[in-house]
C-alpha cells in the first residue's frame, strides 16, 4: 500500500472549497494508496482521523497521531486553492522532505498562479491575451491614461489570488478607483485588463502515461456580469458540457490548453480559461488546482469523458509520481 497525503485548506478564501475538493479525492482514491486529509490553517498541519487525529511533522516529513502511531508519506496531493499551495509555497516545503507530489513544481505553480506574469509569459509565445496594465500598491493611479489605453468595460484583478475575489468589471469611470481599492485587499498587485466579448469556455488536461489528454470544454455562462465567486460556487452560473462550438474551435482550444500546460511544465490537473472571440482563444487564466468537490466542473468533463474519478487519480498518480 502506498500513503498518500491531501493536503488542504489553506489561508484563502477558498477553504471551504478546498475541504470539498479534498474530500472528493480521498474518497475515490484508487487502491494500492490509502489517503490521509492534511488540513492546514493556523492552527498548524492537523490530520484529520476521526477518534484519533494526529498532526503532520515537518521535521520528519511523517504523520505523528495522538497514540503514538506514525505514518511516512509515499507521496501528496496538494489540494489548496490559493496561498499557500497553489502558489507552490507547500511544494518547496516537500522538496525539503523529499516526499514526491504530482503537483507542479515551485517555479511553475509561483509563475501560473500570478495573473499578469503568467499571460506576459504566456504572450511571449505568441498565445493571444486581454491587453493589461499592472499597478503595485503605493503606484500613482491615472484613471484617464488607464481607461485610454484599455477602454470601458474593463476588469480589475488581484494578480496573486487564487480565488475570485476582488474582482470587478468597471463600466464607468467613477467606479475605477474604488474597484482597484478593492483589488488591492486581496493581493499586493493588481492587473487591469480590456474586456473580452466573446464566449466563455475552460479546458482540462492532465498527462497519463502515454500522452497530454485535453477533456471536452465547458461553457459558462455567468448569471452575474462575470464568473465571480458566487457564480463559481453559490449557483450562480450555468456550465454546459460540452461547450455549444463548433468542432474546429473545440480541437483549437484543446490543442492551445495542451500547448499551455506544457510551455509552464504542469502536472497533474490544470484547467484554463479562454475567452473565445470572433474564432480566436484568448487565455484568461491558468488554474493549477481547480475545484474538484461534487459540483466542479473538472468531475462533470470527466463524466461526459466517461472517465471514472477514480481511474483519472489513479493515472496521474501513477504517472507523476514516477516522474
Amino acid at each position: 500500500m502506498k500513503h498518500i497525503g491531501i493536503i488542504c485548506g489553506g489561508y484563502s478564501s477558498e477553504y471551504d472549497i478546498s475541504l470539498k475538493s479534498a474530500n472528493t479525492i480521498l474518497s475515490n482514491l484508487p487502491e494500492p494508496y490509502i489517503g490521509y486529509q492534511i488540513v492546514i490553517s493556523e492552527k498548524g498541519w492537523i490530520v484529520q482521523n476521526g477518534y484519533n487525529p494526529g498532526v503532520f511533522d515537518l521535521n520528519h516529513g511523517n504523520i505523528t497521531y495522538r497514540d503514538g502511531k506514525r505514518v511516512q508519506l509515499d507521496g501528496a496531493i496538494v489540494y489548496i486553492h490559493g496561498n499557500p499551495g497553489e502558489n507552490g509555497k507547500i511544494q518547496a516545503v516537500l522538496d525539503l522532505l523529499s516526499i514526491p507530489y504530482v503537483n507542479a513544481n515551485v517555479l511553475s505553480s509561483a509563475l501560473s498562479f500570478d495573473k499578469w506574469f503568467c499571460n506576459q509569459f504566456l504572450s511571449s509565445f505568441d498565445i493571444p491575451i486581454a491587453n493589461s496594465i499592472l499597478l503595485h500598491a503605493g503606484d500613482s493611479i491615472d484613471e484617464h491614461a488607464i481607461i485610454q489605453t484599455l477602454g470601458l468595460p474593463l476588469f480589475v484583478k488581484p494578480t496573486d489570488s487564487g480565488s475570485s475575489y476582488g474582482i470587478s468589471k468597471v463600466k464607468e469611470a467613477e467606479h475605477l478607483r474604488s474597484a482597484i481599492d478593492r483589488a488591492f485587499k486581496e493581493g499586493k498587485t493588481v492587473v487591469l485588463e480590456s474586456f473580452l466579448d466573446g464566449v466563455e469556455v475552460t479546458c482540462g488536461v492532465f498527462r497519463n502515461s502515454e500522452e497530454l489528454i485535453a477533456l471536452p470544454l465547458t461553457e459558462i455562462v455567468s448569471e452575474n456580469e462575470f464568473f465571480d465567486y458566487e457564480a463559481k460556487y453559490q449557483g450562480k452560473s450555468h456550465e454546459i458540457t460540452p461547450a455549444r462550438v463548433t468542432e474546429e474551435q473545440t480541437h483549437n482550444i484543446q490543442a492551445q490548453a495542451k500547448r499551455i500546460y506544457s510551455l509552464l511544465n504542469l502536472k497533474s490537473i490544470a484547467r484554463i480559461d479562454f475567452m473565445l472571440v470572433k474564432g480566436i482563444p484568448y487565455v484568461i487564466e491558468v488554474n493549477t488546482t481547480p475545484g474538484f468537490s461534487s459540483e466542479s466542473i473538472v468531475p462533470k468533463m470527466l463524466e461526459v469523458a466517461g472517465i471514472s474519478i477514480s481511474s483519472f487519480w489513479e493515472a496521474i498518480l501513477s504517472t507523476e509520481l514516477k516522474r
